[in-house]
């Protein structure tokens, strides 16, 4: 495993105190009451989180993809919906500083970093999730901006947050699809709006939201790295960086869930002795403390390649997938260890239950990180 530095450690240790704090006291309350924790929200501007991973020149805290898993697993661990705040927001950051222009770096970065903007990626359409090629979102050039028509749904911070990363197509015709799909930053104003709030079995707190856009002008030099075409090599590159922030949140949820199963098995008896001396649960709590071990070390190795620059679609859709279906498993066994009290609104247990299925579905479904995996495979291994 990845050592850390005492300057790592203390980090790690300044995210514990705010979990145990200022999280965990309220979090079933605010989840309860799928109310957006704004509080906590300030609190997250303040330690840096929403600049994370972007460089210090431009007043992020310039932190490694690995130590930064680390606290998305830690929080994740303690209400999975916080890490969606700053995720979809970093995923934006990081798509203008690895392809913005100098004057887009300098511009939005450091308003980025310190939270006073924030927002996230607008990918998903209404009849467009998986496929970004088929999205309908267009942008027309006029002049000195474009104007852009379209809808995007499921946009995680899309009520709360104030500027996102827009997919879109600039060139209708344009074979294959992706040449014609360009990357804008878009903030709200006249023709940006919030049509409504989207409902969710879990990961509640964080909005989810449907965005509309009727003739909506964004000026010409807001389209990212200034040349069209681009757009979906951007939208890629950004989703790396996601799909490890959710493989690192299905570890923490998935620990969670063991951690939780754990104890309570020592105290729950049946038959005259508590249920870890049951053979069915011991296998159950082995099987669920290996996933979390696997789930780290993936996760582990796709940040390092992510830190190093390389190529790490691969190596993040695997940690995507095994720690996002680790969490699920986890969390399922958890509730049939924990009876009905993993049923009760008084334990964390069914909140686990109802977020992990998410981790399955974001950011890419399991199906298509399957479909990832093995094209890379065979790329990287010709015969």
């Amino acid at each position: 495993m990845t050592s850390l530095t005492n300057d790592d450690t203390l980090i790690l240790e300044t995210i514990d105190r705010f979990i145990e704090r200022e999280v965990k006291p309220q979090v079933r309350e605010l989840e309860h009451d799928d109310i957006y924790p704004a509080d906590l929200v300030e609190t997250m501007k303040g330690l840096g989180l929403f600049g994370a991973t972007i460089a210090p020149e431009y007043g992020g805290l310039g932190l490694s993809t690995t130590l930064y898993a680390k606290i998305v697993e830690r929080i994740a661990a303690a209400w999975m919906s916080l890490t969606g705040i700053f995720n979809s927001h970093l995923i934006m950051a990081a798509a203008v500083q690895r392809f913005g222009t100098e004057a887009q770096r300098r511009e939005f970065l450091p308003k980025f970093a310190t939270g006073e903007m924030r927002g996230g990626l607008a990918l998903t359409e209404p009849d467009c999730g998986t496929d970004l090629q088929a999205i309908r979102t267009t942008a027309v050039r006029e002049r000195d901006h474009y104007v852009i028509n379209g809808t995007k749904t499921w946009i995680s911070n899309g009520i709360q947050g104030q500027i996102f990363a827009l997919l879109v197509k600039t060139d209708t015709t344009a074979e294959p699809r992706h040449r014609g799909m360009s990357l804008f930053l878009a903030e709200k104003g006249k023709g940006f709006t919030v049509s409504r709030k989207l409902e969710k079995l879990g990961y509640k707190g964080i909005d989810s939201a449907e965005l509309v856009f009727e003739d909506y002008a964004v000026p010409a030099d807001r389209l990212i790295g200034g040349e069209e075409g681009l757009g979906l090599k951007h939208t890629l590159s950004g989703l790396e960086l996601g799909r490890i922030n959710v493989a690192a949140r299905g570890v923490g949820l998935a620990r969670a869930a063991l951690d939780e199963s754990l104890a309570y098995a020592q105290v729950r008896k049946t038959f005259g002795k508590p249920i870890c001396e049951h053979q069915s649960i011991q296998i159950m709590l082995a099987d669920m403390a290996t996933r979390v071990k696997a789930a780290q070390l993936m996760v582990e190795s796709a940040a390092a390649a992510y830190d190093k620059g390389e190529r790490c679609d691969m190596e993040a859709g695997m940690a995507k997938l095994f720690a996002s279906e680790a969490a699920l498993t986890n969390a399922t066994d958890a509730m049939r260890i924990h009876g009905g009290y993993g049923y009760s609104k008084e334990f964390n247990i069914e909140r686990y239950y109802r977020d992990a299925p998410l981790l399955c579905i974001g950011e890419g479904t399991n199906e298509i990180q399957r479909i990832i995996i093995s094209r890379q495979l065979v790329e990287r291994n010709p015969v």
